[in-house]
C-alpha cells in the first residue's frame, strides 16, 4: 500500500479516523466502482489512493479546497475535481437486506445538518439553515443500516420518515423511534396525558426504550466526528453523498 499511497500512511489514521486496513477496504470499493476510469483527457496528478485520501480527509476535517491543496501538493481546482468525481463512489448503495432482518431491532432518528444550499435546507429549530437527515442503525451492531435523502430542516421527523424510502426498507422489521414518530407504525414511548401520570409498567417501558434508543444518538454523534456533517458546503446531491460516505466509513471503522 505504501508504494501506491504517496502521502505518509500516518495521515490515514490521523486525518480520516480509519486504520490502514480499513482504508484499503475503502479504496477497494472505490476501485471496484470505477474510480480509476474511464481515463479520458489528462491523467490525474495523484494516484487513486491519494485521491481517495483527499476525499476522506475533506469529509473528516471539512477543510476548504484552498487549505487542502497544499497538503497534497496540488491546486484547489484539482481537489475540487477529485471530490466531485469520487463523492458518489464513496457512497455505495445500502447493503442488501439481511435474511434475518425480521429478527433484528433497528433504531431511527433524525438529525439536523447545517447546509449552505438553499434548495436543500430550511431555517430550523437549531437557528441554522439546515437539512433533516434520517439515520437507521442496527441496535446490536451499531452499524448504519440506511439513510434517507436530506429533507428541509423545518419538516418534522414523522413527515420526513413517511416521504422517504425508509418505510419500504423496514417492512417486517421492529424499528424504534422517539415521540416524534407517533402514528408512523414505529415503536415509540408511551405518551403522558395531561393530569394523568403513566402507570408504573409504562414508565418502566419508557425507561428501557430510552436506554436502547440512546444507541442511535451515540451513533449520530460518531458520524458527526466527520465535520462535513457540522457545516456542509456541498450543493445539490453533495450532502446526500456525504452522509452515505460518512456512514460507509463509520461502518468500516466499527466493523473491523
Amino acid at each position: 500500500m505504501a508504494g501506491v499511497l504517496r502521502a505518509d500512511p500516518l495521515w490515514v489514521e490521523t486525518f480520516t479516523g480509519l486504520r490502514m486496513k480499513q482504508f484499503e477496504r475503502l479504496l477497494k470499493v472505490v476501485r471496484e466502482r470505477g474510480g480509476d476510469g474511464p481515463r479520458i483527457g489528462r491523467p490525474w496528478c495523484l494516484p487513486l489512493a491519494d485521491r481517495v485520501l483527499v476525499a476522506a480527509v475533506y469529509y473528516r476535517t471539512n477543510l476548504t479546497m484552498r487549505r487542502l491543496a497544499p497538503l497534497f501538493g496540488v491546486s484547489p481546482a484539482t481537489v475540487c475535481r477529485v471530490i466531485q468525481r469520487l463523492r458518489p463512489l464513496l457512497a455505495p448503495e445500502p447493503a442488501s437486506r439481511p435474511v434475518d432482518a425480521a429478527d433484528r431491532l433497528w433504531i431511527v432518528d433524525g438529525t439536523l445538518v447545517p447546509v449552505r444550499d438553499r434548495k436543500v435546507g430550511a431555517s430550523s429549530r437549531n437557528y441554522r439553515f439546515s437539512a433533516n437527515v434520517q439515520v437507521i442503525i442496527d441496535a446490536d451492531t451499531r452499524l448504519v443500516v440506511a439513510t434517507a435523502s436530506p429533507a428541509p430542516g423545518d419538516r418534522a421527523d414523522a413527515h420526513v420518515w413517511r416521504d422517504s424510502c425508509l418505510p419500504e426498507q423496514c417492512q417486517d422489521v421492529t424499528v424504534l423511534g422517539d415521540g416524534a414518530y407517533i402514528n408512523t407504525g414505529l415503536v415509540v414511548p408511551h405518551r403522558k396525558r395531561p393530569g394523568r401520570p403513566l402507570p408504573a409498567d409504562e414508565e418502566a417501558d419508557n425507561a428501557e426504550h430510552r436506554q436502547v434508543r440512546a444507541r442511535v444518538e451515540h451513533a449520530i454523534g460518531r458520524l458527526k466526528n466527520y465535520k462535513i456533517l457540522r457545516d456542509c458546503r456541498q450543493h445539490g446531491g453533495g450532502l446526500h453523498h456525504a452522509v452515505r460516505a460518512v456512514a460507509h466509513m463509520h461502518n468500516l471503522a466499527l466493523a473491523a
